[in-house]
């Protein structure tokens, strides 16, 4: 169990991940992205999740490069955008990301969207941008279990990590037990639905006790259900606030409210209908 913002937790292929993070999405490149990247990393963050769909990847190098902190202490994700898809797409897209971004590897790189047809042949690329030692793992984005399946019959390497949207009302439970069971990490996107959930009363009740917000207390099951979690915010002292989680357990009983809500609503698009 994650006790400290640093903490990491070990992929399939033994590298260390940061259990938590920060997302960057739709957040504006140039002094923007800049000063929300640095803020956090001040902070203690040391997860950084951007997306060349997000573009942001420039300024989101920029803040890493000024931020004086040893590029090995940093964990930066990327991903691959659907119309970059299939085998030299990929390859292309990777270095364009790594100029944006300025750097020299890359520690998790990701399929953005299982694109029908595509996504074997971009994992294809994937699978040898790692091996050629450029990526340190290699995962996917929003892959239901079926995409997983398919995507593993055949590979070399397994994915790592599958990003998905995952929050008290969408938990996921089926396929956070098949990642589970295929040692692939899952990771949270949306993690706080958008804003959608502040008002949950069972998240403010739990939230009063511990004198937290219900958004910390969702980011503290995430933790304890050994979810990744990235949550996104521009306000450096939401910033804070996300993070300060480690303070505080949530019993069974609570884990189990939560869990609870459940209704399998996205605030985002379903993978098998995301064009």
């Amino acid at each position: 169990m994650m006790k400290h913002l640093q903490d990491t937790i070990t992929l399939n292929n033994n590298v260390k991940m940061p259990g938590f993070g920060l997302g960057v999405y739709k957040v504006e490149d140039g002094s923007t992205v800049k000063d929300v990247v640095k803020n956090a990393i001040i902070h203690g963050y040391r997860s950084i999740d951007t997306a060349s769909f997000y573009d942001n990847e420039t300024g989101v190098g920029e803040a890493i490069q000024e931020s004086g902190i040893p590029r090995e202490e940093l964990f930066i994700t990327t991903k691959v955008w659907n119309d970059q898809q299939g085998y030299g797409n990929t390859r292309k897209a990777f270095h364009h990301s790594m100029e944006r971004l300025g750097l020299e590897f890359l520690d998790l790189y990701l399929i953005h969207w299982p694109v029908k047809g595509l996504y074997k042949d971009t994992w294809m690329a994937m699978e040898e941008l790692y091996k050629e030692g450029k990526i340190r793992a290699i995962g996917v984005s929003n892959f239901h279990q079926h995409h997983l399946e398919n995507l593993m019959d055949g590979c070399m390497i397994k994915p790592a990590v599958n990003q998905v949207e995952y929050h008290p009302h969408l938990t996921q439970q089926a396929l956070h037990a098949f990642c589970k069971k295929h040692d692939i990490q899952l990771e949270a996107w949306s993690p706080l639905k958008r804003g959608g959930l502040v008002d949950e009363p069972v998240l403010k009740q739990i939230g009063e006790k511990y004198n937290k917000t219900a958004a910390q207390v969702i980011l503290r099951w995430d933790i304890q259900n050994e979810v990744i979690t990235i949550p996104k915010s521009t306000k450096e002292h939401r910033i804070i606030e996300n993070a300060s989680i480690f303070d505080f357990t949530l019993t069974k009983e609570e884990m189990k409210q939560i869990t609870n809500l459940n209704i399998n609503e996205r605030s985002g698009s379903n993978p098998d209908r995301f064009d």
